[in-house]
């Protein structure tokens, strides 16, 4: 399988039977962490727990592999002076994400699954105003540098802006010749009959020219309302790049705090049946890649392995 899947991309996705081509990516490591006892607060959110316990993220890896993901991701997310500030990532950005990736690369060699390699939003979640191109390298070179012989291709998360994402594309390309997916977060709408934009109130057609550098595109960290219709307006433009997705559970529909203030609260009807049940959506809208964000744990994901036919094993 690993053979395969080492090109970090899904190369037919034309089957009659789309459920047959899902891969199966891991969950929310934030709500995972918090659950199995690792610290955890904000600002710092999960990149305490490399901090002060690297075994708990081990953990976290292993019972989404466990749960049926095939893909890992990194624990860097929260890398960043955002979470960590200035001071803290100057001195230790570099060393914790060496660390994390090679966690995730213990557990990936022992599993026979990949290691993504997160590239956090370098200013913020869902904060596109605070987007500056000048600043980006400072922050995000260290990650790319730590993690590079630790994974096998980079997943750039919770994009908001297009921006954004071929700024992020660039530097990736310039320092690295590994496979990219990115992931566009998507407003929360209140009337589904409305066009779906992203965080920075773009169109979704304003990504079209940015998916020819990205080996797949996905949808993170918004409702699972959302996604149906991204997955459907990109597959309809573009049918060769791989569509990928993963939700979140968010309770807030329009989040009134800052990410590294506070902890969101979760819904509590995005039950794993429940989380399949849109999964099932997806994919007949043409995604190929499916896994979970925030408040999705290892139960939503052992959901979607046993609900999504992966023909890839």
């Amino acid at each position: 399988m690993v053979t395969t899947l080492r090109t970090a991309k899904i190369t037919d996705t034309s089957s009659t039977n789309p459920s047959s081509n899902v891969l199966i990516l891991d969950g929310g490591l934030g709500r995972e962490l918090e659950r199995v006892g690792a610290p955890f607060r904000q600002p710092e959110w999960s990149a305490l727990s490399l901090m002060k316990a690297p075994d708990l993220v081990a953990q976290v890896h292993q019972n989404f592999v466990d749960a049926g993901a095939k893909i890992i991701t990194t624990n860097t997310y929260a890398l960043v002076p955002f979470h960590i500030g200035q001071k803290q990532f100057d001195e230790q950005a570099f060393l914790l994400a060496e660390r994390a990736a090679g966690i995730a690369r213990t557990v990936a060699e022992k599993c026979d699954v990949l290691v993504a390699g997160c590239i956090p939003p370098a200013f913020g979640s869902y904060k596109p105003e605070l987007f500056c191109a000048e600043q980006l390298s400072s922050i995000l070179l260290p990650l790319i540098e730590a993690q590079a012989s630790y994974i096998d291709f980079w997943l750039v998360e919770t994009v908001s802006s297009v921006e954004e994402a071929i700024a992020v594309t660039s530097l990736l390309k310039q320092h690295s010749s590994k496979p990219i997916w990115l992931s566009y977060s998507l407003s929360n709408r209140h009337d589904f009959a409305t066009p779906v934009t992203l965080r920075s109130s773009e169109p979704l057609n304003a990504i079209l020219p940015t998916l020819d550098n990205l080996d797949a595109v996905l949808f993170n960290c918004s409702q699972p309302e959302e996604m149906e219709a991204a997955i459907a307006f990109t597959h309809s433009h573009n049918a060769h790049i791989p569509i990928g997705v993963y939700a979140n559970s968010f309770s807030e529909h329009v989040r009134k705090h800052d990410a590294n203030e506070m902890l969101s609260t979760l819904r509590e009807d995005v039950t794993p049946e429940k989380y399949l049940t849109y999964a099932q959506t997806w994919v007949n809208a043409g995604a190929s890649i499916v896994g979970g964000c925030c408040g999705i744990g290892p139960a939503h994901i052992q959901a979607l392995a046993q609900g999504l036919v992966n023909a890839l094993e």
